[in-house]
This record gives structure tokens, C-alpha cells and sequence, in this order.
């Protein structure tokens, strides 16, 4: 008896804050800032595969990005409009023209300019690709004077290599996919992406390896444009309620993304 309690009295424990937070029925404030337009108009970038792909057989989107924002929407009760994008900076650029009310994007200071971020629900790495002769053996040594790195114009990696290349030379593509093209076509010393996605195009060139460590570490995160803090607020705790109660973990593994970090439980204020 004394060995259940205590079982269950660490169970309550790690149900204290974060861990257990419910976002529970929202309120109309939340739906009209989530869904302003009465329909939730709902960004997917198929740039990123470990969050989202496109099913060969059925033309349809899904990954665990899809799945969250179906949720959303069910908790909602409103109809999903889902607009796909080809690369981050497309998403971000079209918010311009407002036609979506959320997102799915890194965390990065330059889109905090227009976006407002939620609590990241998950964490992949931004690594290197380099052909396998390369005397490059390490992140570290990347960053020096007559490498050429590909980039996806606006991707958070290419946000945060912007700021941390001092001598490398960044080559942008339009997105991830074409700048591993790019990279091919061009011989250039590296490319820069996420690891998964790296690491099935290095397997499928032989001539290729991935260097191992990480340059960054990136967390996914729902976005709303700026200024609908009710909308943050509630996403926040949804969050972390889909983190705590498996739902993202399931959805990862369903899509074929098991090895993707779920983010750590984050306290809801």
C-alpha cells in the first residue's frame, strides 16, 4: 500500500504545472482571434517534412503539424482551411496579404516582428550535408573563409546562420529542397538543413555524408499574426496539453517522425 501511494503521489507531482495543463473550452474571445473570419485558416509548410507531408495516394496534407491543427479546429467547431506553402519564408511573406490565422514555424527573433509564438512542441536540429571527401569533419569547422553553404531562403536555419556565418558564405535557394539541388548542381563545400530530411538525401547519394553535432536547435511552434495575445495565450496551454497527453509523440510516429524531440513541459502563467 505504501508503494502505490507513493506512486501515485509522484504521479501528482509530475501532473503540477506544466505537464497537466488543459486548455480546456475556449472562450469566444479565443475563437474570434483564432478564427476571425469563422473558418481557421491554417498555414502548413510542406518544406519541412518532419512536420508535415503530403499523402502520394490521396494528394492529402498530413504530419503532426495537420494533426494539431485539426484538433485545434475540432475544439474550435470550426471548419480548416488548409493552405499549403513549399518554404517557411513563404508562409511568413504571405502573412502580409492576412490569409491565414496560424501557423506552424521556428521560433526566431526576426519573425517575432509579425508573428507571436507559442510554447514550441517540437525540437529538431539544423545540421550540414557535405560530400564525402570533404576535409570538413565537424560543424565547427564550417565556418570559414571559401565555404559555400546552400540555404533555404528564410527557413529558421538560414535566420539563425544570417547571424552566426563570419566567414562561410551563405547561397540561398527558394527553399530547402532547392538548395540540396543547388548543392549538387554547384559543388559547393555544404548545405545546411534539418537533419532528417539530410540524412535520407545523404542516403540516397552515396557520394554524400552528414556531418555529426548540430549547428542550432529549433523549436517548432504554433504562430499567430501579432497582437491576438488571447489566441497565444490559450495555444499556449493547448500545447501543452497535446505534449503531455501523447498526442504529439503519437502523431510524430504516425507520420513516420519517431525520432523528432517532443519540447520539454513549459510552466502556463
Amino acid at each position: 500500500m505504501l508503494a502505490m501511494l507513493t506512486v501515485l503521489a509522484s504521479l501528482v507531482l509530475l501532473c503540477v504545472p506544466a505537464a497537466c495543463a488543459a486548455a480546456g473550452e475556449p472562450p469566444p474571445a479565443v475563437v474570434r482571434e483564432l478564427a476571425p473570419g469563422g473558418r481557421l485558416r491554417v498555414a502548413i509548410n510542406l518544406g519541412n517534412p518532419v512536420l508535415a507531408q503530403i499523402a502520394p495516394e490521396s494528394g492529402v496534407p498530413g504530419g503532426v503539424s495537420v494533426e494539431l491543427a485539426r484538433e485545434l479546429g475540432r475544439r474550435l467547431k470550426v471548419p480548416i482551411d488548409f493552405r499549403t506553402y513549399m518554404a517557411a519564408g513563404e508562409v511568413v511573406a504571405a502573412l502580409k496579404q492576412d490569409p491565414w490565422d496560424v501557423a506552424f514555424l521556428a521560433i526566431d527573433p526576426v519573425r517575432a516582428g509579425v508573428a507571436a509564438f507559442s510554447h514550441p512542441y517540437v525540437v529538431i536540429e539544423g545540421a550540414y550535408v557535405v560530400p564525402a571527401e570533404s576535409k570538413l569533419r565537424a560543424v565547427e569547422e564550417v565556418d570559414q573563409p571559401g565555404v559555400r553553404v546552400a540555404v533555404g531562403r528564410g527557413s529558421a536555419y538560414d535566420l539563425f546562420l544570417t547571424r552566426e556565418l563570419k566567414k562561410a558564405r551563405r547561397i540561398e535557394a527558394p527553399s530547402s529542397a532547392e538548395a540540396l539541388e543547388l548543392f549538387l548542381r554547384d559543388k559547393l563545400e555544404a548545405a545546411a538543413g534539418v537533419r532528417q530530411p539530410l540524412v535520407v538525401f545523404a542516403a540516397a547519394h552515396p557520394g554524400l555524408r552528414v556531418l555529426p553535432g548540430r549547428f542550432m536547435s529549433i523549436r517548432q511552434a504554433m504562430v499567430v499574426p501579432r497582437g491576438r495575445e488571447a489566441a497565444v495565450r490559450y495555444l499556449d496551454a493547448f500545447i501543452e496539453e497535446m505534449k503531455a497527453s501523447g498526442f504529439v509523440a503519437r502523431a510524430l510516429a504516425a507520420s513516420g517522425q519517431a525520432d523528432a524531440v517532443v519540447a520539454e513541459g513549459i510552466p502556463v502563467i
